[in-house]
This record gives C-alpha cells, structure tokens and sequence, in this order.
C-alpha cells in the first residue's frame, strides 16, 4: 500500500532572472515499510525532495498524497498536524534545544500532540532505555556526545510514532563508530515496520536501504529497489483527553517554555525588564507621593473642622469696609443655631490686646467664642478644661491660651490657675489648646474666652467679627451653605457677608491633587511605553537569535499558534516580573522616604498597584505580539536552515 504518492513535481527557487528549477517532474511511490536511501551529490536536489515530503516546505506544482490527503491544499496548521502523526525527523546537526534535558527534548513532540505529562514523559524514558541512554535522562544537550545526541534525536522522531522517518545525513556529524551504531538503529526501526527516507551522499550508508533513489540534476535518474518492504504496523499516539483540558495543558507548558527561556537568558531578560521596572516604580511612587501629601492636606483641613462654614462681614476677604460694617450680631448666630441643618453655631469676636503677666507684657489676639467652638474646629485640649455654657452666659472671666502662651508668657510652667491681665481685665487661665496643624507656624498669641466676656467686658463692641457654624453631618454642605445665605439675606435686607466652606475647600484640594497626579503619572506613563518599545526590540532580537528553534518546534509539530502563544507569554512574565519589581522597589523607596521624612509619608494604593501590574501585563501583550506574530509566521524549512 502506497503511503506517499507524488505525481509531476517541481519545485523553484528565486525570481525573475534568478529563478532556478530544482526539482523537475518528480514521480514518486512510496510504500509503508519501504527503507529508501535517497542518494546525489550536493545540490542535486534531495534535501529539497525530503523537506517537501517531510511538509516543511511546498512544491510549486504537482501532486504531493500522504495517505491519499493532498498536501498541497492543507493549510499551516493541518501541516502541523501531520507532522505530528506522520514524521519524525532526524536531522545532520540533531537540531536539540540546548536548554532542555535529553528526557525532556524527546518529549517535545508530545507536547503539541496533547500528550498529559506522564504519559509522555514515561514513554520519552523508555525511548531512551531502549536507545541505551537510560542515564543520560537529565543530561543537556552540551553534556552528550555526538552520536549520544543522535541517539536522542532518533528517540524523539519516534515520541509521536514515528510512521515515516526522515533522516538527513544522520551519519554526517558522526565518527564511524557512532555511525554504525545510528545505522544499526535505523535497520531495526525497519524492522519494527517503520518507513525509512533517508538522505546520504555515501554509497556505503544508502547500502543499508533496501531501495535506492538517485537524483542527479532535479530529476530522479535511478530508482532501485534491492529487497521487498516490510509491512509497517501503526503506532501513532493519540491523546485521549477533551480540548478543554487539551488547550490548558498547551498553555501550561507554554508558560514552562516560556520561564526557561527567560532563565536562560538572565542578563537580556533583567535588561529588558529594565524599562519597565523604572516606568512602574515612577508611576506607583508619583501616586503614592501625592496620596501622602493628599492626606496631609485633608488631615490639616479637617483639623480646621469638618463639615464646617465661617461667615464673615464684608463681600469678601480684602474687602476694605468689613471692619466698619459689622452686620453680623448675636442674634444671627442663635437663629442660624435654631435651624435643622445646623448643628451648632458659636459667634466670634476678636480684638487686640496688651497681655499682663507679673512684670511682663506681650501682645495677644483675644478670640471670644462659645463654647462649642473648640469642637466645631476640631481643636484638641492639651491640658486643664474649657469654658461651659453657663460660664459664657456669665460672663465669666476665664480663658483657654495656646501653647505659644505658655512658652512665652509661663516659660513653659503649669499657667493652670494663673491670672493675666489683657486690657487691664483680669483672666483666669483653666486650659491649654493644643496648636492647629492648619496652616504656617506663628509666634503670635492666643488668648480664647467666652465671647460675652470679650464682647462685655474687654472690647466693649457688642458687633461680631464672624459666625462659625457645624452642618449635620448627613446634610450636603453645599444646600446648607445656600440655606443660610438666603436666611441671612432676608435677615440683613441684603448679602453684606460671606461664607468660606471648609468643605468646598476640601473639595478644591482633592481635585487638584488629583489633576496633578494624573499629570504627573501620565508623564510617567511615557517610561513605560519606551520601556515596551524596548520589549519589543529584544524580543524581535531573541526571535532572530531562536529561529533555528522555532523551526525545531514547527519540525516536530508545533502549530503557529503554538510558537505565537510561547513568544508572547514570555513577552507578558517579562513585563509582569518588570511590574512587581518596580512595584516592590517603589515601596522599598517608601519606606526608606517615610523614614527620612516627617511632613509627610507616602501612601500606597491597592488600586494603583493593581493598575502598575495590570498596565505591565498589557504592555507585555500589545508589545510581544508583534514578535510573537514573527516568529509564528516564519517558514519552517527557512528558520531550519538559520545558522
């Protein structure tokens, strides 16, 4: 029974004025268990005849039957399959993958077979026993002898089966010694019913076969036929698994493939990981810069109060007559007290003032406030009580100074107990503040007390200087703040005041923060993208430095989307590895600027380093595909013959 069958073959090379015809009208009848010897001198043409058989390369016209399937219409992927049913190749150099084992190099074919892992890996051993390589199972390539290497060639042409067998020059490489004993093994795969095609320019070798062809020119000149051919017995593997499973075992051993590359080549790989480590450390560090300093911002707004609204006289800050117009009272502040949205509201009055103390005298800011006022700005006591209710009904003459007060005027002893004398007026002190984060530092000094004691009895002036009031917190200060506008301008007759919402200020901050950090990360960003043209300049060169591999893979049966999908998770772990370093690295940078700094520290967002690892891998992606697209697309025969 014929298995291959070729009817009036030809095959060019070049164009135009430089096309050559190097296979001219081949007929040719190959029966299963032949052992043919295909004999001619270089450049006659008998590689080219085995490539075509072998389906690594095509013929320009003709007919070309494996099993009576036309070659000629299948496409790249129905070649691949054949090649994993039909062939195993054995070639002049061996054409092993330096960075596998020997067990590991004759499993390959398996691989793209679908073959689970045990299976094939059991069988690879047993080929190998059976070659006598039973302790070279873990040996690399450069660990082996010629012939040892050709021994593990001939093993992984028979992983799939091994029906017809291509061998090329098998014995070119070889010393005699280990020539005979290839020679051997091939006379008893013959015998075990295998087909044989071997190519030789040695007379001696193509005795061995018990047919031989002779091509001289393009053009088979001699065919001889010296014995019968055995009778071939079927020995394809077929994984039995479904193609779920099937496509998620190609994955996994893609991504092995994938790492042993990356391992083998550390110093491309760390350089090309290079750009991305730097544009990921930037992206992630420029965000946590400005959360730190974001935080800071809102911590020293809230320490002001939150949810809080100053009015104050005039039409705005700068607004000369403010002083002299004074149309907030008392009143308005117990009204704007008395409404829902409110939660409290506490009139301020300031002045001026000589503070006395013993023989000592100093300027101070006298603050008259209510009680609630401390709250409502979020004001911490740091030693004594303030003032009550009753005390500022009262009038009563009692005061709560600022730490300034206490190092200046008391040296830094208990004021607690202690009278002052502002304006001539005397003052008990019964509370220390702790200083407001909010703002620059000042030496000034602050004296606060009951704004009826300030209003009464220190200033005289029963006008305030301005209203500060707490909104609840479930209601929109941005409805509260237009509310008691429109109450104020029915109770004035007009808008003779203004309202700063600390809210509003908050707001502001944040989405000016955050417009800086977009900034400031999208020109980060352009590291990351020069870091991926990177990426893909290297992998560009690393699918030119492994087109020989490429087609060692597409030999034994690797499909384009085979060599596709290793090329670009190798592109992806490269970026994905980038990515958690920078990632790691700018937190090592935290920690090292967080200890150096005290302003401020930098914070660290699970979103932005999710984004860092989700950008690295998507810029591993659009990047290696161009690569990856290369080398799935290169020519079998064409990446076989790259030096």
């Amino acid at each position: 029974m014929n298995i291959i069958e070729i009817k009036q073959l030809n095959k060019y090379f070049g164009e135009g004025d430089n096309r050559t015809h190097i296979l001219k009208e081949i007929n040719l009848e190959i029966k299963k268990g032949d052992f043919i010897a295909i004999i001619g001198q270089s450049g006659s043409g008998k590689s080219t005849l085995m490539n075509i058989i072998g389906c690594l390369d095509s013929l320009n016209s003709g007919s070309y039957k494996i099993s009576n399937t036309e070659v000629s219409q299948l496409n790249s992927d129905q070649l691949s399959e054949l090649r994993q049913r039909k062939f195993g190749f054995i070639f002049q150099r061996y054409n092993l993958l330096s960075a596998l084992s020997a067990l590991e190099n004759v499993a390959l074919p398996a691989i793209y077979a679908g073959v689970d892992q045990q299976s094939r890996l059991q069988r690879a051993a047993q080929l190998l026993e059976k070659l006598g390589l039973k302790d070279k199972l873990q040996h690399k390539p450069n660990q082996l002898s010629g012939g040892q290497q050709q021994r593990v060639s001939i093993a992984r042409a028979l992983m799939n089966g091994g029906e017809i067998i291509l061998a090329d020059e098998p014995t070119g490489a070889l010393d005699s010694k280990s020539g005979e004993t290839v020679m051997e093994i091939l006379q008893q795969l013959h015998a075990e019913g295998h087909t044989i095609i071997l190519v030789t320019h040695d007379k001696k070798i193509a005795d061995f076969a018990n047919r031989v062809i002779e091509i001289k020119d393009g053009q088979i000149i001699q065919d001889q036929r010296k014995s019968a051919h055995i009778a071939a017995k079927s020995e394809t593997i077929q994984p039995k698994k479904s193609r779920w499973r099937f496509y998620k075992d190609q994955f996994i051993e893609s991504f092995k493939m994938s790492v042993n590359a990356i391992i083998a080549h550390k110093l491309r790989s760390l350089l090309t990981m290079l750009g991305i480590i730097i544009g990921i450390t930037s992206v992630v560090s420029v965000v946590a810069l400005g959360n730190g300093s974001q935080q800071k911002i809102l911590e020293n707004i809230n320490s002001m109060g939150t949810n809080t609204m100053d009015i104050f006289n005039g039409t705005g800050f700068g607004d000369r007559r403010a002083e002299r117009m004074q149309n907030l009272t008392v009143a308005d502040s117990e009204i704007l007290a008395k409404q829902s949205y409110i939660e409290s509201a506490t009139p301020n009055s300031s002045v001026s003032g000589n503070l006395t103390y013993r023989n000592q005298s100093f300027s101070a800011q006298v603050r008259g406030v209510g009680e609630q006022y401390f709250d409502v700005k979020g004001m911490k006591l740091k030693q004594g009580r303030l003032f009550s209710q009753d005390e500022v009904k009262q009038n009563a003459q009692v005061a709560v100074i600022d730490e300034n007060s206490v190092k200046q005027v008391f040296n830094q002893q208990n004021p607690l107990g202690e009278i002052v004398m502002i304006n001539k007026k005397p003052l008990k002190v019964i509370g220390v503040a702790a200083m407001n984060s909010m703002g620059p530092t000042t030496s000034s000094l602050s004296i606060y007390t009951p704004y009826t004691t300030a209003m009464n009895k220190i200033s005289g002036n029963q006008k305030i200087d301005s209203i500060t009031v707490k909104v609840n917190d479930e209601v929109n200060s941005s409805v509260a703040e237009k509310d008691l506008t429109q109450l104020l301008e029915v109770r004035h007759g007009k808008k003779d005041f203004f309202v700063m919402n600390t809210n509003t200020i908050k707001q502001t901050i944040e989405s000016t923060t955050d417009t800086m950090k977009l900034l400031i990360s999208s020109i980060a960003l352009i590291s990351l993208v020069v870091g991926g043209i990177g990426v893909m300049n290297i992998m560009l060169v690393s699918v030119t430095e492994r087109t020989k591999e490429i087609g060692v893979r597409m030999a034994i049966g690797a499909k384009q989307s085979n060599i596709l999908q290793q090329f670009l998770i190798e592109a992806v772990l490269i970026c994905l590895i980038g990515g958690i370093t920078g990632i790691l690295l700018s937190m090592l940078l935290g920690e090292i600027f967080n200890l150096v700094t005290t302003n401020f520290t930098m914070v660290f967002s699970t979103t932005s380093v999710l984004a860092a690892v989700f950008c690295s891998t998507i810029i591993g992606v659009v990047f290696g595909y161009m690569p990856a697209k290369n080398a799935a697309g290169l020519n079998p025969i064409n990446a076989l013959s790259r030096e």
